[in-house]
């Protein structure tokens, strides 16, 4: 993820008001840089596994609802974050 785009996104998650959200983002975001780090695509898959199960920990939020948008904006970056772990499994059972 280049910078500017990294800073908006950190700019949007500092205001989402969950505290769920905000227990799981920074886990969710190292794994992130790991996954960014690393060369190997086995290793790539296994951190993103890691992702797949902190960012269900935010989608089967008991508290979710789709009227608030704090709770909308939390669940959209949170898929966002499923969705590219997946690729990174998808490509390593490629490879």
């Amino acid at each position: 993820m280049e910078a500017k785009q990294r800073r908006i996104m950190d700019d949007e998650t500092a205001k989402i008001n969950c505290s769920t959200f905000k227990k799981q983002e920074p886990v969710m975001q190292d794994i992130a840089e790991k996954i960014n780090n690393v060369k190997e695509v086995q290793e790539k898959a296994e951190l993103a596994e890691k992702m797949q199960k902190e960012a269900d920990v935010i989608l089967l939020c008991s508290d979710y609802d789709e009227n608030d948008l704090d709770c909308e904006n939390c669940r959209f970056i949170t898929s966002l974050r499923k969705k590219t772990a997946e690729l990174i499994i998808k490509a390593n059972k490629l490879a």
